[in-house]
Order: structure tokens, then sequence, then C-alpha cells
């Protein structure tokens, strides 16, 4: 029997990074430092920490017909990733991310989707085709980076061949009802929770009750991503807070991608889902503690050494 793998449709980019003193004001060249061309992209992002975790991944995704495809693929093809779904958009740009990062680790991020949003339906189709042809026990992980048609169709053809789906919905405004409801579970942050249930994100029990409005509309694994770095998770009825754990913030690029793909690999293995939620909180935490998103992944050990701080944190919630 084939071995299951995480299919990753999605954004798949060339990454352009630097460092900056402060944020940029209009009119002001702002002197930059540690320029990096690198890949990115959701769905690339993704699949790379299912690789370093020990998984076979297989990439759903576009590029262009330009010299960046290769910026955007090569370290995906170096990391041993499956790359035979990804087509390539005539006379259309690779998408273009161009990432600023503070000297607090935040960052701030301008993204050209180009060949992201440049599906034709033969391309969705045989995207489709592949996840219902995917190994038993496989997993589709999605981003809304791409068309929502697309999306929507592709978590139709993952829960029509019995397999679970894990959904960053982001960005929020082209998240459909459909995929709410047909996605196992769902790992908003703050500002696309709030996008999604009218529930301004700012602490735990906020983040249970957007977490409790996502459960009304059909998600049955709600994970509300918190600005400290925590989550809250709404499972069967109930709410856990997973409190961040202090770690050294370099950059937060990816840091989401990290949680979304952690997640998806813990489900995929088996876990719990508040094992796997804490999982997820690790990877995202350890993922900030290095330049750049790809490059700063860890590997399980890293992971599962965090595990029993984050898990001696658990608190049962409330929605407010």
């Amino acid at each position: 029997m084939a071995r299951p793998i995480l299919l990753s449709l999605g954004s798949v980019n060339a990454d352009f990074q630097v460092r900056v003193p402060e944020a940029p004001d209009p009119g002001r060249t702002l002197p930059a430092t540690d320029f990096t061309r690198l890949s990115g992209g959701k769905a690339a992002n993704r699949a790379v920490l299912a690789c370093r975790l020990g998984h076979p991944a297989r990439l759903l995704a576009r590029v262009g017909d330009d010299d960046l495809r290769e910026q955007a693929l090569a370290p995906l093809r170096r990391a041993g990733i499956d790359l035979g779904g990804v087509s390539v958009a005539e006379g259309v740009a690779t998408a273009v991310s161009m990432i600023a990062v503070l000297p607090d680790g935040k960052k701030s991020i301008v993204l050209a989707g180009n060949a992201n949003d440049s599906w034709r339906q033969e391309d969705g189709e045989a995207a489709a085709a592949a996840i219902a042809a995917a190994p038993a026990g496989s997993l589709l992980t999605v981003d809304c980076e791409i068309p929502p048609d697309v999306a929507a169709r592709a978590i139709a053809a993952a829960r029509g061949r019995g397999l679970a789906v894990v959904l960053d919905p982001s960005p929020a405004d082209r998240v459909r009802d459909a995929m709410l409801a047909q996605a196992t579970a769902v790992t908003p942050n703050p500002s696309e929770a709030e996008g999604l249930t009218g529930v301004r994100v700012d602490g735990p029990e906020a983040g249970a009750e957007a977490a409790r409005r996502l459960a009304g509309r059909g998600v049955a694994i709600a994970c509300v991503k918190l600005q400290d770095g925590g989550c809250v998770l709404w499972q069967d009825g109930r709410a856990t807070h997973i409190p961040a754990v202090p770690v050294e913030v370099v950059d937060s690029t990816g840091a989401g991608d990290a949680f979304a793909g952690a997640l998806a690999v813990a489900l995929l293995e088996g876990r719990p889902v508040l094992e796997a939620a804490c999982f997820a909180v690790a990877a995202s935490h350890l993922a900030v503690t290095a330049f750049g998103s790809q490059e700063a992944y860890p590997g399980r050990d890293r992971i599962e050494a965090l595990l029993p701080r984050l898990a001696a944190g658990q608190r049962a919630l409330a929605g407010r």
C-alpha cells in the first residue's frame, strides 16, 4: 500500500526579503539590510515543513514562465517535494512577495499574486484529479491565495475521497461557506478570524468566541491563532487555550504557514487533536527564531522538546 502524503494546494512565490529599522513612511526612502532572495508562498512553505518532518509532500500550484520560477521552485526540488502538480502559466509572471522585517521580528508583506491567480479550468481539474488519486490516508492542506473556485473544488474532491483537509483561510475574503463546512480544521490568525466571524480577537476569551462561531458554520476543528503566538482550539463544543511561551523573535515570516503545516502533519500521523494543536504552536514558535520562512523551519526534535512547556499551560475556556 502506498504511503499517505501531504497534498499542499495554494501559493508559491519568489520572496525578496530585507530588514528595516522602522516602518517606511510615504515619500521616504528607507535604508534596508540583509537582502535575501528566497522561495516562499503558503503552499510551498507547508510542503517544506512536511518534508522536514519526514513526510512526502506534493505541491499543487502555478508558477509563471519567467526566470523567477526557479527561485521559487529550486529549493523545493532540493527539499524532495513532488513538483509534478505544479503547472506553468504562459505569459504570466511567477508570484512575488516583497517582505520587510522590523527589529521586533514583525513583518510587512506586499504580494503580487500573478501566477497564483492564473488558474485555468483544466488546471483546477488536474489538481482535483491528483487529490482524488492520492493514497488512502493522505491529507490536503489549502490556502486561499488562489482562486476560490479552485480551492473549493479541491476541498470537495478531498472530502469525496475521504481525506482530511486543513484550511488556512487567508485571505479571509476568499473563503466560502462550503470550504468551512467541509474542512477538517481551520487555522485563522486574529484578523482572519475577525473577518470570518466579526469577533475582534484581542485575547484568549475572544479567540474562543470566534472559534465557537466558526464551529457554528460547520468547522469541526477551529484553531484560532493569537497575536502572542498561542492559540485557542475548539473541538466538540470545548475551547482550550494553548498559551505562548517566551522565545526570541527574529522574523515572524512564515510562522502561520508553519502552524498549518505542522497541524496537518500531526493529524496525518493520527495524533489526538489537542496534541496536534500543541505541535502546531511549537512549530510556529520555533519558526520565528531565525531569518526567513522555509530556512527557519525546525526539525522534529526541536518541536517535540517544546511540547511539554506548551502542554503545561493549557486551560479550558468558555466563549464570551
